[in-house]
C-alpha cells in the first residue's frame, strides 16, 4: 500500500509541477502533501494548485479526476486506499481524453 500512497505523490507532483519536498517554500507549503492534499476536494481550490506553466490548457474534468485519485491515494489509512488495478481502470479512460503529442513530451524532457 506503500506504493499506492508513492503513487498519489507522482500525481500530485505532476498536476502541480512541484517537487515533494521543497525546503525553498513557505514553511506551510515545503510539503507537498501537507500542502495540497487539503485543498484536492475542493472543487473550486484544487485548480489552484495546478501547474501555473500549463497556462490553463488542460482539460478540467481530466485535471479534477486525478486530483481526487491522488486524494484517495493520500488517504492515511492504507486499507482505505484503491488497489493499483482500480488505478490503472480510472487512468485509461483519461489517457483517451487527453491526446499528448509525442513530440511535446520530448521537449519537455529535454528542458529539465
Amino acid at each position: 500500500m506503500s506504493d499506492v500512497y508513492s503513487f498519489g505523490v507522482v500525481l500530485l507532483e505532476f498536476l502541480t509541477g512541484r517537487k515533494s519536498l521543497d525546503k525553498s517554500r513557505p514553511v506551510r507549503q515545503q510539503t507537498l502533501t501537507d500542502w495540497a492534499a487539503p485543498l484536492l476536494t475542493q472543487k473550486k481550490k484544487f485548480l489552484s494548485i495546478v501547474d501555473p506553466r500549463l497556462g490553463g490548457d488542460y482539460p478540467e474534468k481530466a485535471v479534477q479526476k486525478m486530483a481526487m485519485l491522488a486524494y484517495h491515494c493520500l488517504d492515511r489509512n492504507p486499507k482505505a486506499r484503491p488497489l493499483m488495478r482500480d488505478i490503472v481502470e480510472s487512468l485509461e479512460p483519461l489517457q483517451e481524453s487527453v491526446e499528448v503529442p509525442i513530440s511535446s513530451i520530448s521537449e519537455s524532457a529535454a528542458c529539465d
